[in-house]
């Protein structure tokens, strides 16, 4: 991808844009996260009906994925980014009106589908031009992105937790988020970067879909497993996402407000762990702090699981640390190389989204035979997995530098 000439002024603009994108969008998905145990409770679902319900979801996003690079390719960024916000936003009313006004689980599992759908483009286009700001800039940035993502996941979900034990209904919560997310998202896309710097990064994501370049990074070793190392970590992010404020209100039998308050310590422990990360990565590099990731992810989940509700707390917070850089670094690999950047992010991040796919059913069908509670032992399972892959992480210098490093002789 050809750099294009952006002035110092623009790109500050662009950069704080871009933000925005990544924080407007934790605020539409955890308004809805916020309020799942109050739907399921409202609806009357189980545990595996509830499963399924989230299923819309993530088949929406999952769809819009490999679909979104060709939608960039023809309309640009700031058009997919605009397309994304207002079908998350009609989504999230349509949820609404499904839990509260209709009671019928097929209109939300529409609106969780449209959704899922408006997020997934809005995601994978943002994260499009988070690289092109991030090129231009030239340092990391990527992970200080998701930490805004997850601040206002954080924000959002200790909204929820107030308007939950205020009994707020869900249609007048989502609908407010709604407009105010559009109008904010809206305002600042006038600040992307100019069409011309986009366009390569676009074109690139198109090519990577329609399998001009794809079809190659596919069939490669390393970006498989970087991308299995991006399933487990959106797994663990994602199973918590769903679940943490369920298996806190029927597990540990606490009220529903302090379920989504155990999901607020976790994601404000992630964001904590997006911010300070990228300091730590630049440090030791990705492969030892990914590990002391996956280990903490381990280590919380079970204290979850196991602890008393206040060691589940506690437990919560180590859980979104541990949770915290898996997807950012595997974004991060895969642009290792420039010029196979776009083909290889592609298919990871499609590897990544199955965590999505899978997840809500897999949790649902346990929780339904184990209780939703001991169901999470699954996080640790993939973590245990991951930690013995994240090699494939490794910086190119590092691994040079790994290679060239003298044999210790031995006695």
């Amino acid at each position: 991808m050809t750099p294009v000439a952006v002035d110092r002024q623009t790109l500050e603009r662009a950069k704080l844009a871009t933000f925005a994108f990544f924080g407007l969008a934790g605020v539409a998905f955890a308004s809805w996260a916020s309020r799942i145990a109050d739907a399921k409770n409202e609806l009357g679902l189980g545990a595996g009906e509830l499963g399924a319900t989230l299923f819309a979801m993530s088949v929406g996003s999952v769809l819009a994925l490999p679909l979104t690079g060709r939608v960039v390719e023809r309309f640009g960024v700031v058009r997919t980014i605009r397309a994304g916000m207002i079908a998350a936003a009609l989504g999230a009313v349509v949820v609404g009106l499904g839990v509260d006004t209709f009671a019928s689980r097929p209109v939300v599992m529409g609106g969780l589908f449209l959704l899922g759908v408006g997020v997934g483009g809005w995601d994978v286009a943002m994260n499009l031009e988070a690289t092109d700001v991030e090129r231009h800039l030239g340092r990391a940035i990527m992970p200080h992105f998701h930490a805004a993502f997850s601040g206002g996941t954080v924000l959002t979900a200790l909204l929820g937790a107030g308007l939950s034990w205020a009994n707020v209904p869900i249609l007048a919560h989502l609908s407010v988020v709604a407009v105010l997310v559009t109008v904010a998202g809206l305002w600042a896309l006038r600040s992307c970067l100019p069409h011309e710097a986009t366009a390569a990064g676009a074109t690139a994501a198109h090519k990577a879909t329609t399998g001009e370049k794809s079809a190659s990074a596919w069939r490669e070793p390393r970006t498989l497993l970087i991308g299995l190392v991006v399933l487990v970590a959106a797994f663990t992010e994602g199973t918590a996402n769903d679940w943490l404020a369920v298996a806190f209100h029927e597990g540990h039998q606490l009220p529903t407000w302090a379920g989504v308050l155990a999901f607020a310590t976790f994601l404000t422990c992630m964001t904590v762990g997006r911010i300070v990360g990228t300091s730590l990565l630049d440090k030791h590099g990705r492969v030892p702090v990914l590990r002391v990731c996956f280990t903490l992810a381990i280590i919380g989940s079970a204290m979850v699981i196991f602890g008393n509700a206040w060691l589940a707390f506690v437990g919560a917070a180590i859980w979104g640390v541990g949770a915290s850089l898996g997807f950012p670094v595997g974004m991060s690999a895969a642009a290792d190389d420039q010029a196979r950047a776009a083909a290889r992010m592609s298919v990871i991040a499609t590897i990544g989204y199955a965590a999505f796919l899978a997840g809500p059913p897999l949790l649902g069908f346990l929780g339904d035979h184990w209780g939703v509670l001991k169901s999470l032992t699954v996080v640790g399972a993939g973590a245990i997995l991951a930690l013995l892959i994240v090699p494939v992480t490794r910086e190119p210098q590092r691994a040079v530098d790994h290679a060239a490093e003298p044999a210790q002789p031995v006695g």
